[in-house]
């Protein structure tokens, strides 16, 4: 399961309402101990797709720990998406962060980190494990995958996908892969071997020897479950058709919707020369329905749209978004705003009707009421 926590849906500049780009990751796993993930917070290892400035003020309004970051993901370099990493890096410092960090981000963000480190004599106790994307995209092989272990049941891949922008921009599927154990008791038994504290030994993983002297190998009486929940990221993208090949299997579009269809085709009247270089909720809608995914989440809206939604009302607001994109999609959308939470599960079985679904909107981090957004 993922729960994604959006930091950050303004397009450019932050709003009143809304932040500039940043989306938290969490990667629970019900099967990494007896609590719940709820319950457990050291066993929510998160992720951060993108870092515009100010992300690190609005953490301060959830309870994700800069500890359990396991790696950042910066989908191109301009400022609405990367400019709060330096600022973030030495709050991590600061708050006595020891682990290392895979950060997956354009080589020109290194280059970024290394002039503020050298200006400012930023200092991190911390290693910064930089994965240049073009250097992974150059490799030989399928190698357009990072993998990311937890341990030996909780694993993450991270695939990135050019996409069409004015800088090279990028998205990210992400994967979590969770191995769920289930010991055959019925062969135990079987075999005579009664319950014990070596059945959850075997169950976690562990060969072990009877007091007998026979050796048990704990492959020979796990099940192992896989359960995988995948969603995709977008950064800014005038195609969205460029990312086709990540929606094999995926869970959950998470895309920009910088501009409607009629307030595009108004700039061009005036501007016909006039590039987006982003996409507009109709665009993305049609891409998505063509390509029959049933979970649909857009954020990177324009300042010009207020956060309301009121399709009465004289002002551009989110109703005009939300309207773009229901003419051409039928499945499950929303229109992010800033701590909205997202619980995806990609093992739900869809055949059971009483399920809401893989995509569930729990409400806001801030703790107000619910809005429900799905439509």
């Amino acid at each position: 399961m993922l729960q994604l926590t959006f930091l950050g849906t303004s397009a450019g500049v932050p709003t009143k309402q809304r932040n500039v780009t940043a989306l938290a990751v969490e990667c629970l796993n019900p099967y990494g101990s007896g609590k719940s993930p709820q319950q457990s917070k050291k066993s929510r290892p998160w992720l951060l797709v993108d870092c515009g400035e100010g992300t690190q003020q609005q953490l301060l309004h959830t309870k994700l720990s800069l500890h359990q970051l396991a790696a950042i993901c910066i989908t191109h370099v301009h400022g609405d998406h990367c400019y709060g990493l330096p600022g973030l890096l030495a709050s991590a410092a600061m708050s006595g962060r020891c682990e290392p960090l895979t950060v997956i981000a354009p080589q020109a963000i290194a280059t970024l980190l290394e002039a503020i480190s050298q200006t400012t004599e930023l200092y991190l106790p911390f290693a910064v494990n930089f994965m240049a994307i073009e250097d992974v995209l150059s490799e030989q092989g399928n190698t357009n995958k990072v993998d990311i272990r937890f341990h030996d049941q909780h694993q993450l891949t991270v695939d990135i996908h050019p996409l069409s922008h004015r800088v090279a921009s990028y998205g990210f599927g992400i994967t979590q892969t969770i191995n769920r154990r289930t010991l055959d008791t019925d062969k135990l038994r079987a075999e005579n071997i009664p319950a014990s504290a070596l059945w959850g030994k075997l169950q976690q993983g562990q060969d072990v020897i009877t007091e007998e002297g026979r050796t048990l190998y704990s492959d020979s009486y796990v099940i192992n479950d896989p359960q995988r929940t995948r969603i995709v990221v977008a950064g800014d993208n005038d195609t969205p058709g460029c990312l086709t090949p990540a929606l094999v299997d995926t869970d959950l579009l998470v895309h920009e919707a910088t501009y409607t269809h009629e307030v595009l085709t108004k700039i061009q009247a005036k501007n016909p020369d006039f590039d987006p270089m982003h996409s507009i909720a109709k665009l993305v809608g049609s891409f998505a329905q063509e390509a029959g995914l049933e979970n649909l989440i857009l954020t990177h809206f324009s300042a010009r749209y207020q956060s309301f939604d009121n399709p009465d009302s004289s002002a551009p607001n989110m109703a005009s978004v939300r309207l773009d994109a229901e003419k051409v999609y039928q499945g499950s959308l929303w229109l992010a705003a800033d701590f909205d939470q997202y619980l995806v599960d990609g093992s739900v079985d869809l055949a059971e009707d009483q399920h809401p679904g893989r995509v569930q909107y729990l409400g806001s981090a801030l703790g107000r009421s619910a809005r429900d957004q799905k439509r």
